[in-house]
């Protein structure tokens, strides 16, 4: 396991106790699942997972993914299976709501925590390891994905395995020390890594493995990795279910996630998500709130002693590499950097707990890039309270007290996250500000943003379908309005179509069929019924906003007339 070899401090110390596991896991539930039953599905990535994966329930065809009668083919089974897993485990079969999906997000962020939390121990101490944890369990982009059915919290689980790993062969080499069966535990963590996301935890490690071999002279380590047998196991881990996709679908698969999928996002920027390179570099105070400049702060002063230490160098062959290489993509993401993010953490928990650290003074352009980090977290911080203060009064016209919480939380997160008071213990100043950061994530999403109707317009039009449908096998007809969340809402049968295809819809079933049409269609839909207007019934309207399209929208139900 990653136990072995990890550790390379010359004197031994007591490793985290099961208690200390325990307590670490409780605070990540306290993280994590608040919200997850409360947040409606979410457009339009969590939306298209979750339906996918409802599909796979309801047919129960584990090898194909679809959304609706559309494959999709960009992502390998994996996520789908653990939410099948969770689906089926919950007895609610197809019919689940979405918080079941979400469960696997939640453990899998759980995961991540305790793994950072071990390797951080071993690697640094014990003090150390919980400084870590913690940090990860309070950074605004795993609290984010952690409560979201997609693949992300998944695959960073999967990274701390294989990273883990990887660890503890090469600082077990370093310092002497039997690896066990870290070597192995790599390959699988690999393995598993590419049924979730394809390559991208692959990519991670040899971009560390190939900074180490040219940073540190000594390459010997890497014949204890046995890549020749250990690439055999990655494949046999994920063959399986790629020759049977292989077989239901021809060259399909492959043409979609490698030829379409994969090269589209390295050679240009895919679905409207180009950035030129800075993008992480201006986002890192954002999605490391908030520890971004604490964080910043321990990758600063391990420049200047990787050479001393192969931790930090570790550490850096982690981070530096893979960030230059999200960088040169040209299709950028928040979660991307994601993977990347415990290595900084880790950093940060050698900064604050080792005496040594505290010594190391930032060169004058280290100072700078400190202080724009600290602009960018105060901006941050301001950001995200006057986010909680003022989006229910925009939204509802009313004032929340819940919100006035959240930014309270928010302000005691981001100054304790920032390293003040500088007098307090490190342990204690990290642990609060994650639970403050927890807490305001917590109440945003459980009590702040579900209230918001306006922004919820899929819980809406499922919830007005099921009350005015004719019949029980009524399909919905939605004229546009096609965000994926309505799908699972409403039906994997409802129909996502323009004006003509709704009156189409109508025609072909007018005993049980009914339409909801946005303004944008409605003279297209008047225009193609037969009769027009006269022939129709108006049974209700919504008024809100497309948030993922940030369009304010009128939808209007209609039946046939009798």
């Amino acid at each position: 396991m990653l136990a072995t070899g990890i550790k390379t401090t010359e004197t031994q110390h007591k490793s985290l106790s099961l208690f200390s596991y325990l307590l670490l896991a409780a605070l990540c539930l306290f993280a994590f699942a608040p919200g997850i039953s409360t947040l409606p599905p979410t457009d339009r990535d969590e939306s298209r997972f979750v339906q996918a994966t409802k599909q796979m329930v309801e047919s129960g065809d584990y090898v194909d993914i679809r959304f609706q009668d559309v494959p999709r083919y960009k992502k390998p089974a994996g996520i789908y299976w653990l939410q099948s897993a969770a689906v089926l485990v919950s007895g609610k079969g197809s019919d689940a709501p979405i918080w079941v999906y979400r469960l696997v997000s939640v453990l899998a962020g759980t995961f991540s925590v305790l793994a950072l939390a071990f390797v951080g121990d071993r690697m640094f101490g014990r003090t150390a390891g919980v400084v870590a944890g913690l940090g990860l369990m309070g950074i605004l982009m795993l609290g984010v994905e952690a409560r979201i059915a997609k693949t992300d919290a998944t695959l960073l689980a999967t990274a701390l395995l294989a990273q883990g790993a990887l660890a503890a062969v090469y600082l077990g080499h370093k310092a002497g020390r039997p690896q066990g069966k870290a070597n192995w535990l790599f390959w699988i963590a690999h393995g598993l890594a590419l049924l979730i996301k394809g390559p991208v935890i692959p990519f991670l490690s040899l971009l560390t493995v190939a900074t180490i071999a040219i940073l540190d002279r000594d390459r010997s380590w890497l014949r204890k990795l046995r890549p020749f047998t250990g690439i055999l196991v990655t494949l046999l881990v994920a063959a399986p279910w790629l020759i049977l996709i292989t077989i239901k679908t021809g060259t399909e698969f492959w043409q979609e996630s490698v030829g379409k999928d994969l090269l589209s996002k390295v050679g240009s920027g895919q679905e409207s998500h180009g950035f030129p390179p800075g993008y992480y570099f201006l986002t890192y105070s954002v999605f490391m709130w908030p520890f971004a400049l604490v964080a910043l702060e321990g990758g600063l002063k391990a420049l200047k002693r990787f050479r001393d230490d192969p931790r930090l160098l570790f550490c850096l062959a982690w981070y530096l590499p893979y960030w230059i290489a999200i960088e040169l993509i040209p299709t950028k993401l928040p979660h991307y950097a994601m993977p990347a993010y415990p290595a900084l953490l880790l950093l940060m928990a050698w900064s604050l707990t080792d005496p040594s650290a505290a010594g190391i003074e930032l060169s004058r352009w280290q100072l700078w890039i400190r202080r724009a980090c600290a602009f960018g977290v105060f901006g941050i911080s301001a950001g995200l309270a006057a986010i909680a203060l003022g989006i229910t009064p925009y939204f509802l016209g009313q004032f929340s007290w819940w919100g006035q919480l959240a930014g309270l939380l928010v302000l005691v997160a981001a100054t304790l996250g920032a390293g003040m008071p500088s007098d307090m213990s490190p342990l204690k100043r990290t642990g609060i500000a994650a639970a403050a950061a927890a807490a305001a994530f917590g109440v945003l999403t459980l009590k702040v943003l579900p209230p918001l109707k306006p922004l919820w317009l899929s819980p809406q039009i499922a919830e007005q379908f099921e009350k005015l449908k004719p019949c029980t096998t009524s399909v919905l007809a939605s004229a546009g309005y096609s965000e994926p969340s309505l799908v699972f809402l409403a039906g994997t049968s409802t129909q996502l179509t323009n004006g003509k295809g709704a009156a189409a819809a109508l025609a072909a079933d007018p005993a049980c069929a009914i339409a909801v049409v946005s303004a944008a269609e409605s003279e297209a839909f008047l225009a193609a019924v037969p009769g027009g207007a006269a022939a129709l019934r108006e049974r209700g309207r919504i008024e809100g906003m497309n948030y993922s399209k940030g369009e304010s929208r009128t939808l209007t139900f209609y039946v046939v007339a009798k």
